[in-house]
């Protein structure tokens, strides 16, 4: 049996009266533990309150990758064990911790039931705030996590709407002046077959239009001064030949590598009395197929944006799968594409060698969205953004995800992972971005997150183990 003095000494029952002081007394024990001796183990039934009267203790959580320690207290009146058990049915069954001594140690030790029934009847209102407030946290930690996934959402649909209009513009615009481009095409055709052009010249026409098609996908690039001298030669040759507006059509021939050459040819297939309207035609046909390789590359840029937010949101995905990490932020890369200031130049560093990693995707593309925000917000519009990966003993994947901003001010380090904690202006931030961050890392996939920072290099690490979890 404890004295009523030895807890009269502890911070946590120096108010209690004598009669509250002498229940506990006749209602718990004192134990001692001897250096590196387990007083309890998480996991096991949380069956008891315990408090430091004198020595020193550690607590420590299991998690998938090894136990984290926190640091040793000798503080008396530091308590530990079952201490939600005043929730009755509702309080966890084991305990969520383990505890052991690091010094000899001499501990209360308060079965949970007893531990229990005196916070229920000596502080009735305390319990009611108490489980309000936790129930309160946890609804406000779930509706903020879902407004923080809605905000990164936003910020992403931003810039995939951006980078889908550019294309798109493109392409209805190539797609309108073609409408024109054939019509006169046609016309023109049609001019050469009045003018009497026989079918076997229309179809070497044909042919030669088809082999400038074909070679304009080799030309060597020109200098602008290289290609505008090429230009004005042909334009020169063509209005010796009788072409008018010569001018026009001579950018479209030498984008599609014709020269004199070339004009040569046209002549010895349809003659001298149909160069004229052939060049024109041949010109239009060109600028067509131009137009055509324009709307091409526009919508195989919609179906790559497109693959890249599929592969973002992990849609028709399992949750847990093998995933090539590159993937993972090359996709959430070009969902901030239109987000990115023109001053902030990315540049990404992929090991080859980092295999894939179990792990869940769309959580993990979550992680890669806070964390390139909050990169971009540090940088105010000015400096680089590198992403790198590369794999870390044979057993880690470690992706970075550096800027060249102020960096994180030492005192702050240890806070920017706590929930709601933000530098940011009210309004602006909710202060969990890193928290969740932290935990899909460290509780999902059993990896760590932690902030290396001197001004003008801040680099936010991420570690993920490449064996599968366990099962639960």
């Amino acid at each position: 049996m404890t004295s009523t003095d030895v807890l009269r000494g502890l911070f946590l029952f120096e108010k209690l009266d004598d009669e509250k002081l002498e229940w506990l007394a006749t209602h718990g024990v004192e134990r001692e533990f001897g250096p590196g001796e387990p007083i309890l183990r998480q996991g096991e039934p949380a069956e008891a309150f315990f408090v430091l009267i004198d020595g020193e203790i550690v607590m420590s959580v299991e998690t998938p990758t090894g136990a984290v320690s926190m640091t040793p207290t000798s503080q008396p009146g530091v308590y530990a064990g079952a201490t939600s058990a005043y929730l009755g049915d509702r309080a966890p069954e084991a305990y969520t911790h383990s505890l052991r001594a690091t010094k000899p140690a001499r501990l209360f030790v308060l079965p949970a039931k007893k531990y229990g029934l005196m916070i229920g009847e000596w502080f009735p209102m305390a319990v009611h705030l108490l489980d309000g407030v936790r129930l309160g946290g946890l609804a406000q930690r779930e509706l903020i996590d879902r407004r923080q996934r809605l905000t990164a959402l936003g910020t992403i649909t931003a810039g995939l709407t951006h980078e889908l209009n550019n294309p798109a513009a493109a392409a209805v615009r190539a797609v309108g002046e073609l409408r024109e481009k054939i019509r006169v095409a046609r016309r023109q055709l049609a001019e050469l077959a009045e003018a009497g052009i026989p079918a076997n010249r229309l179809r070497a026409l044909i042919d030669l239009q088809e082999g400038c098609t074909d070679k304009a996908k080799s030309v060597p690039a020109r200098s602008p001064l290289e290609v505008s001298d090429a230009e004005d030669e042909l334009s020169d040759a063509l209005e010796e030949a009788g072409v008018s507006d010569a001018w026009e059509i001579a950018p479209a021939l030498v984008g599609a590598g014709f020269g004199l050459g070339g004009l040569e040819k046209v002549s010895h297939a349809v003659g001298d009395e149909h160069l004229p309207g052939a060049t024109r035609w041949l010109a239009e046909a060109i600028e067509i197929n131009q137009m055509l390789n324009e709307v091409t590359d526009a919508t195989e840029r919609i179906t790559a944006l497109l693959a890249s937010a599929k592969q973002y949101s992990q849609m028709d995905r399992a949750p847990y799968q093998t995933v090539d990490v590159r993937e993972l932020l090359d996709s959430t890369l070009t969902m901030f594409r239109g987000k990115i200031p023109p001053g902030i130049s990315v540049a990404t560093d992929y090991d080859p060698e980092l295999p894939a990693i179990p792990a869940y995707a769309g959580e993990l593309n979550q992680v890669w969205t806070n964390l390139i925000h909050n990169a971009l917000d540090a940088m105010a519009g000015t400096g680089t953004l590198t992403v790198r990966t590369r794999l870390e003993h044979d057993t880690t994947a470690l992706i970075e995800i550096c800027d060249t901003g102020p960096g994180v001010p030492e005192h702050l380090r240890e806070r920017i992972f706590e929930p709601f904690f933000t530098t940011k202006a009210v309004g602006e931030g909710t202060g969990l971005g890193l928290d969740i961050s932290f935990r899909i890392v460290a509780g999902r996939h059993g990896g760590d997150l932690r902030v290396e920072s001197v001004p003008g290099d801040t680099c936010f690490q991420v570690r993920l183990p490449l064996a599968e979890l366990p099962a639960p």
